[in-house]
């Protein structure tokens, strides 16, 4: 997995202060800004946070480069629904020698790695032979109609990937860019950083979570699984290692400052 901040709205923490202080102020949108310093800004945010108010953070964004994932993550990230993604296309990119992603429990066990193995290659030969017989067929078809060869070769390949695609495993790997406002994100890290969390999304999540705290630790100052900033919500299904968790984000969190 790696992932990247590739870019998020400038000066964050002011950007959010001035957004507020329209709020709370009769000072004109022109000089929101006005006498905002890093450490006033700082004070402004913290008393939103501590008031709940969290529209205010909905206007600073942070966009992310993100390789090395599962199209199961792919399933996962994408139930956030206040998000945008651009994904790599099975359809337009053939996958004739693809990654995958190995779960550790399957890596850690030799004959589970072993049928893991046998099975992705299995489904690349499927993939490649349909590709192949479907392109053939279509390419012949395209020439039938008149279609000059090189173009006929090119659509034939498109639109047989298009299908032979079905056959491909959630294991497969594949690359995203993904916007998120800080509102969304905050919630996105009290479920998916939660040790319920699928392992896969969890280690993205908090990968996300440094590079936005490194950005914003004001605005990203409680952000984590839910038990960061109180109690945990799951009842019976906790983790039962709540201290251990709130230690771990604090630590991550004091190493970013040092």
């Amino acid at each position: 997995m790696h992932v990247t901040l590739i870019t998020c709205t400038p000066l964050p923490e002011k950007t959010v202060a001035a957004a507020a202080k329209l709020c709370y102020s009769d000072t004109d949108a022109m000089h929101l800004m006005d006498g905002m310093d890093d450490e006033a800004a700082g004070k402004f945010v913290e008393m939103l946070a501590s008031y709940g108010h969290e529209s205010p953070i909905e206007h600073i964004s942070f966009t992310f480069g993100i390789e090395g994932v599962s199209r199961a993550l792919l399933a996962q990230i994408t139930r956030h629904r206040i998000a945008s993604f651009s994904v790599q296309s099975q359809r337009y990119v053939k996958q004739e020698h693809f990654e995958y992603i190995t779960p550790p429990e399957i890596a850690a066990d030799p004959d589970a790695a072993t049928l893991f193995a046998q099975a992705m290659q299995d489904s690349l030969n499927a993939y490649n032979r349909l590709a192949d017989l479907l392109e053939e067929r279509h390419y012949q078809a395209f020439l039938a109609e008149g279609m000059p060869e090189k173009t006929a070769r090119s659509k034939a390949e498109k639109k047989a990937i298009e299908d032979a695609r079905f056959v491909l495993p959630n294991a497969c790997e594949t690359k995203m860019v993904m916007t998120m406002n800080a509102r969304s994100l905050l919630n996105f890290f009290r479920m998916r950083c939660c040790n319920r969390a699928q392992w896969e999304i969890r280690a993205l999540a908090k990968e996300m979570l440094r590079l936005c705290y490194e950005q914003a630790p004001t605005i990203f100052a409680k952000a984590g699984p839910s038990c960061c900033a109180g109690a945990c919500p799951e009842g019976k299904m906790t983790c039962g290692h709540c201290e251990e968790i709130r230690h771990e984000y604090a630590a991550m969190k004091a190493e970013i400052l040092k």
